[in-house]
């Protein structure tokens, strides 16, 4: 089964607390029959929506069909940030690529977190942006390798937004005993996911895109057209965008054997009250030091937003809640058998780099998928650069496919459960403090 269904009904959102808190489109129904245009995009999540208004802005016919509803995979789920850069220090990126290519990336990234704010500001202010991530280190240790990153990014990008806090400083923000200093990155923020979804939806449907939900692609033909196949019709187009990152499935080998599906879970306990300014005493989003990431921040209501726990199999565990209690109370003992209102599940992308994927598999098909926790931003400008790749200009989109993007070992078949296998091993770490 595909994982589509794996762990939700067919055109339904999740019981999450963006859900209970967005105002869906009215179903837009399926495809029927054979229409042409001249892009068909694949996935109504941020990659696709942005790349469908930006070509529909440009002028394009576009069809996009969704196997689901808009908004509905990670795009929908995930834990809201709008972070700076990628899942690859600067350093790293310039060891690889060459300090001018990093530089490069860098701008995009930048660029990345400016679209965001400017596209929720035009369409969907209901999305909330607001300023602010902290990042937070579980060991001492790591607090002066966090502060040096962030000095090198002043001195040699001239990226003076973070603030850096020491174990006090941290302690006066946030109401964590375990962390032991951090930073505060201004320049990131965070926003209602769900709620941009929609948001890029409609704006899309009102610049003249074709919508169709409730549609899974089951084959796509390469040439001079590309043919697009559901199950009750097909597109004909001149490209095609392939935005379904963790939902690929066999659609695109090449981009499979580099990007592996993974779950991860959140949930949002009840209204906190009074004791939500013991727990972030600033309206800001927190990520941490360890590799099994832990993320949170307030609602607007109030309520604790945590996510943490992650699985390599295809389906969620029967019980999310105790899945993401235990790392809650861990990083949030004063929160011991508070209670959870909602708990769900999603699935997104990484790479073995955890770089995004950006890849041609045909000369008029079109890839960007793989964030690696960094989607929010960068799957948002990922369809800008395709928009303009698709309109002629590919120099983003060729440096960005251009990043160490090695295959999963033993191919599709066997990364999951060499993933599993490395995950336990780095969770070990983790526990352990190494």
């Amino acid at each position: 089964m595909s994982l589509l269904y794996k762990n939700d009904k067919l055109g339904e959102y999740p019981e999450s607390w963006y859900t209970a808190t967005s105002e869906p489109l009215a179903p837009l129904g399926r495809l029927k029959g054979e229409t042409r245009a001249d892009v068909c995009v694949v996935g109504g999540g941020y990659t696709g929506l942005s790349a469908a208004l930006h070509l529909a802005q440009a002028g394009l016919d576009v069809v996009l069909v969704e196997a689901q509803r808009v908004g509905f995979g990670a795009s929908g789920r995930n834990g809201g940030q709008v972070g700076s850069g990628y899942n690859m220090s600067q350093r790293t990126l310039e060891r690889k690529m060459g300090k001018e290519a990093a530089h490069h990336l860098w701008d995009m990234a930048e660029e990345a977190k400016s679209l965001t704010r400017t596209l929720v500001a035009q369409h969907t202010p209901e999305a909330r942006y607001l300023p602010g991530i902290i990042h937070a280190d579980w060991h001492a240790k790591e607090v002066n390798h966090s502060h040096r990153e962030a000095e090198y990014l002043s001195k040699n990008y001239g990226y003076e937004d973070i603030e850096l806090l020491d174990r006090e400083g941290l302690r006066s923000v946030l109401g964590a005993p375990a962390y032991q200093g951090g930073f505060i990155d201004w320049g990131a923020g965070h926003l209602h996911p769900l709620r941009f979804s929609l948001g890029l939806a409609r704006a899309a449907i009102k610049a003249g895109v074709r919508i169709f939900e409730t549609s899974p692609v089951h084959n796509i033909s390469h040439g001079k057209a590309v043919t697009v196949r559901t199950d009750r019709g097909r597109i004909i187009a001149e490209n095609a965008v392939l935005a379904c990152n963790g939902y690929l499935g066999g659609l695109d080998r090449k981009v499979a054997a580099r990007v592996m599906p993974i779950n991860n879970f959140i949930v949002a306990t009840e209204p906190l009250g009074d004791r939500a300014k013991d727990i972030l005493a600033k309206d800001v989003a927190v990520a941490d030091s360890k590799f099994v990431v832990n993320y949170f921040r307030l609602s607007e209501d109030g309520r604790l937003l945590f996510g943490g726990g992650e699985s390599y199999g295809t389906r969620f565990p029967r019980d999310i809640v105790s899945k993401v209690r235990k790392p809650m109370e861990q990083v949030f003992p004063q929160l011991k058998d508070v209670r959870i209102d909602y708990a769900w599940g999603g699935t997104l992308a990484i790479t073995a780099s955890r770089m995004p994927c950006f890849l041609r598999s045909a000369p008029n098909v079109w890839n960007a998928s793989g964030y690696s926790g960094h989607g929010v931003a960068m799957a948002t400008l990922a369809g800008k650069i395709i928009a303009q790749a698709i309109q002629g200009d590919t120099t983003r989109f060729d440096l960005l496919a251009k990043a160490p993007l090695p295959r999963f070992p033993g191919g599709p078949a066997f990364a999951q459960p060499i993933l599993a296998l490395a995950m336990t091993w780095y969770s070990m770490r983790d526990r352990m403090g190494i």
